[in-house]
C-alpha cells in the first residue's frame, strides 16, 4: 500500500503542472455518474444504481502479496527477482474462505504493486508470474482468484498500480523520463486490458496514488459497471486515511473541480451541496502493515479495535475494505483468520436482528419493542436513491414515559450507527431537523447488546 497523504500533495504538484491540459481531462472524468438534480432550489447529487450496490456491499477484503512479502519491507526495494518468489501453498479458495468468515462480499486483490511484479502470465513484462518457479510458471493468481470468487459468491476487484519501478514510473503513472511516458501508457493499457478482459466480471477497479492519463475507453469497453478508485474516471473516493475510519459528518457529494482532474477526492472535499456522488471507501490493515512481515506477527488488531472500525466506517455511511495479507506460503496466516472469522461473527451478532424498526418519508419516526427493552444501538439508513437529503438530525429514547434526547448528528447517508450505553427503553424517536426536500428513512432500528461469551466476557 502506498502513502496516499504524499501521493495527494504530488498530484496536487502534477495538477499545477498541467493546467493546460486540465480541461480536456475534465471532460472525460467519470462519463458514469449520475446528473445532478434539482429540488427546493439546491443541487442534489444523486448516485447511479452500480454506486448504490456497490454501498449495499458494506465490507469487503482487501488481499496484498507482492515482493515486499519476501524483502520485510512495505516498499519494493526491487531485490526480489521473479525467480524467488514461490508461494508454493497459495490457495485462493482459503483466501475467500476467510473473506466469507469476516462478512466481506468483494475481495480486491493486488494483481501489481509499486515494484511492477504482475500476479497474472501478463504478456507485457517477464517480471511476472511466467518467471516464477511457482506452478512451473504457469500459474496464473487471477485466474484462480476470479473461480474461488465465483465458488465462494463474492465479487472480485483488482488493484493495479499506476507506479511502475520497475520501468522508473513514479506516482500516479508518470515517467521521470518523458521520452518514456508514450510506452508506459500502452504497456499499462495492455495490462489494464488484460485484466478486465480475461477474468470476467470487476466491480472495482483500484488506480492507488491515481492516474494521470486517461484509460476510460478500456474501462467502458471491459468494465463499464464497475467502481473505479481514483482517476479521472473515479466514481468511489479513498476516505483519506489508511485506519477505516470515515468522519461523524460523511457527505457522499462533492463539487466538480478543475484542480482535481485526477480524481484524488477525500473525505475533506463532501459537502451536501455537491453535484458528483463519490462515496467514501474505508481501507484499512488487520496487521500493521500492508505486507506479510516477519516482525508483525503480534501487531493483530483485536476484535474491539475491528469492531470500532466498523461502527466509524460503515456505521458513518462508508464501505470497508479490511486488508488481509498472506504470507510467504501464499496462505492467510491462521491467526488472521481466525480474527477475520471472530469479526465477521460479531458483525452477524451485532446487526442481524434489531429489537424494533421502522420507516417513512416524514421529519419523525417512533420505533417500539413489543415490551421494555435493553439496547445499546441505534441505527438510521437514507433511502438514497434521489441523494442524501438529511442535513441534522436528533434521537431521543423513552425512559420512565419521558423523552430523553440521546444524540444529535449531520449526515446520515446509506447507515449511521449510534452507540449508547446498555439502557432500558420504551421507545426511541428520530426527529429530522433539517433536510433537502422531504426525508427518505430507509431504516430506524434499535439493536440489544449480543450475548456475553463465556469464554471472552461481552463482545463489543
Amino acid at each position: 500500500m502506498l502513502h496516499r497523504q504524499t501521493f495527494i500533495w504530488l498530484l496536487a504538484l502534477c495538477a499545477h503542472i498541467f493546467t493546460t491540459c486540465s480541461a480536456q481531462i475534465l471532460a472525460s472524468v467519470s462519463p458514469n455518474l449520475a446528473a445532478p438534480i434539482t429540488e427546493s432550489g439546491r443541487t442534489i447529487a444523486v448516485p447511479t444504481a452500480d454506486q448504490l450496490a456497490w454501498q449495499e456491499l458494506e465490507v469487503g477484503m482487501f488481499i496484498h502479496i507482492a515482493p515486499q512479502t519476501w524483502q520485510d519491507t512495505e516498499s519494493d526495494n526491487l531485490s526480489t527477482p521473479a525467480s524467488a518468489i514461490n508461494p508454493d501453498k497459495l490457495d485462493t479458495d482459503q483466501w475467500c474462505r476467510v473473506a466469507q468468515s469476516m462478512g466481506a462480499r468483494y475481495i480486491v486483490f493486488v494483481a501489481k504493486h509499486e515494484g511492477g511484479f504482475c500476479w497474472w502470465p501478463t504478456d507485457t513484462t517477464d517480471y511476472s508470474v511466467k518467471s516464477s518457479p511457482w506452478r512451473a510458471g504457469k500459474g496464473d493468481v487471477m485466474a484462480d482468484l476470479a473461480a474461488s470468487c465465483k465458488k465462494f459468491d463474492l465479487q472480485l476487484g483488482v488493484y493495479l498500480s499506476p507506479q511502475d519501478r520497475k520501468h522508473g514510473i513514479g506516482v500516479g503513472g508518470k515517467a521521470k523520463n518523458p521520452s518514456d511516458q508514450p510506452a508506459y501508457e500502452k504497456l499499462f493499457r495492455a495490462q489494464l486490458t488484460e485484466l478486465l478482459s480475461r477474468y470476467g466480471d470487476m466491480m472495482e477497479v483500484w488506480f492507488d496514488g491515481s492516474l494521470t492519463f486517461d484509460v476510460g475507453d478500456i474501462l467502458h469497453t471491459h468494465a463499464p459497471n464497475a467502481m473505479i478508485f481514483q482517476g479521472p474516471q473515479a466514481t468511489i473516493r479513498w476516505v483519506g486515511n489508511e485506519d477505516g475510519i470515515a468522519p461523524e459528518t460523511n457527505w457522499n457529494a462533492v463539487p466538480s473541480k478543475a484542480d482535481k482532474p485526477w480524481g484524488d477526492y477525500t473525505h475533506i472535499h463532501g459537502t451536501p451541496n455537491g453535484d458528483r456522488w463519490l462515496p467514501n471507501e474505508c481501507d484499512a490493515r488487520i496487521r500493521a502493515t500492508w505486507f506479510w512481515k516477519t516482525d508483525n506477527l503480534d501487531t493483530l488488531k483485536s476484535l474491539k479495535h475491528l469492531a470500532d472500525m466498523y461502527d466509524k466506517s460503515v456505521g458513518r455511511g462508508g464501505v470497508l475494505l479490511l486488508n488481509n495479507t498472506p504470507d510467504r506460503s501464499g496462505l492467510i496466516p491462521p491467526e488472521d483468520a481466525a480474527r477475520s472469522a471472530e469479526f465477521g461473527s460479531w458483525i452477524a451478532a451485532r446487526y442481524s436482528t434489531a429489537v424494533s424498526d421502522t420507516s417513512g418519508k416524514t421529519t419523525e419516526l417512533i420505533t417500539q419493542p413489543s415490551a421494555p427493552s435493553i439496547i445499546d444501538r441505534i441505527m438510521i439508513q437514507e433511502d438514497l436513491r434521489k441523494g442524501q437529503r438529511v442535513l441534522r438530525f436528533a434521537v431521543d429514547i423513552m425512559v420512565n414515559d419521558a423523552w430523553l434526547e440521546v444524540a444529535t448528528g449531520t449526515s446520515v447517508g446509506h447507515k449511521r450507527i449510534i452507540k449508547l450505553p446498555p439502557t432500558t427503553i420504551q421507545s426511541a424517536r428520530l426527529r429530522i431537523l433539517e433536510s433537502i426536500g422531504p426525508p427518505a428513512i430507509r431504516r430506524f432500528a434499535v439493536f440489544a447488546p449480543p450475548a456475553t461469551d463465556p469464554k471472552s466476557g461481552p463482545l463489543p
